[in-house]
């Protein structure tokens, strides 16, 4: 029996070549440093121009203006309200100039950020007298364009002792006290302040001292006034610059900005961790706004 053709068997495919691997790009695991340097330095750029421009925090480290602002306050002091100086530059790296760009000139009783004449280190102080105003202090009262500016005592502020406030006797004679709480106070004699526009305020007057009197003068065209609401521990435009004070009104070239708000405040407890803040927050001071009240005034 004759045997049948059997058909050729198909071929087997040929195997599909093995992918040849890419070789990594040159700079694959290098950093650009032209690139992260640039960025850096417009992170800065934007950081300053917003701290020179707009808003800057600031921090409280002295006694001179409470009660209304205490050591450890931290807030927010916005730049544009009077316009732009050589003070605007959050380090104050421009030369001082009598120039402003967009100059307004404050109100009574504004809490604003003001540069001596002798440093670079910002001061803040209230606004007490305006350009063309006469000004006087008298026991202790500001004499205002021939009339006392209203002083009505107030009770006094037991303000707690602390490692930021502690009352200490050459500051504050006679005036720490333990509670019944077993916390010691700093018992503060207050009177509340009432400027010409309305603003009213809290000031701390507790003892005699040099700067209770100043002989009356006129404030120039383009220069304020400035006081501290400590007044017995204040180096303001009462005091001279031999003894780091202001020395008479300041042009508003040196103004750098107005207080606004508290945005939180610290005890002077807190360590380096800022798990430790949390015990150290003073309660209530946070966003306490710090343009003062108006009350509306009796016509002559």
């Amino acid at each position: 029996m004759s045997e049948e053709p059997q058909a050729p068997s198909s071929p087997l495919p040929a195997p599909a070549p093995s992918p040849v691997p890419e070789s990594p790009p040159q700079d694959a695991g290098l950093v650009d440093w032209w690139m992260e340097l640039r960025g850096l330095a417009v992170m800065l750029l934007a950081v300053s121009g917003f701290h020179s421009f707009v808003a800057k925090p600031f921090y409280i480290p002295s006694i001179s203006m409470m009660p209304t602002l205490l050591v450890g306050d931290r807030l927010v002091v916005s730049k544009y309200p009077y316009g732009w100086s050589w003070v605007s530059a959050s380090f104050h790296v421009l030369p001082r100039s009598p120039g402003r760009l967009f100059g307004q000139v404050p109100e009574y009783g504004d809490v604003v950020i003001v540069v001596p004449p002798t440093s670079d280190e910002d001061y803040i102080k209230r606004v007490v007298a305006l350009p063309g105003d006469r000004i006087a202090v008298v026991n202790g009262q500001i004499v205002l364009n021939g009339r006392p500016v209203p002083q009505a005592v107030e009770p006094p502020l037991d303000l707690p002792v602390d490692a930021n406030q502690p009352c200490e006797p050459e500051e504050f004679p006679g005036l720490r006290f333990r509670a019944s709480d077993g916390r010691f106070y700093c018992e503060l004699p207050i009177f509340r302040e009432t400027l010409p526009n309305g603003a009213t305020y809290r000031i701390i007057d507790h003892r005699q001292q040099p700067l209770d009197n100043y002989p009356e003068t006129r404030v120039p065209a383009g220069h304020v006034f400035l006081m501290g609401d400590n007044r017995d521990h204040s180096a303001d435009s009462r005091a001279p610059v031999e003894e780091k004070g202001l020395g008479g009104p300041v042009p508003l070239s040196s103004v750098g900005g107005r207080a606004e708000f508290v945005t939180f405040s610290l005890d002077g407890s807190e360590g380096w961790s800022p798990t430790s803040w949390w015990n150290a927050l003073r309660p209530h001071r946070a966003w306490n706004r710090l343009r003062p009240q108006i009350v509306s005034q009796p016509r002559d």
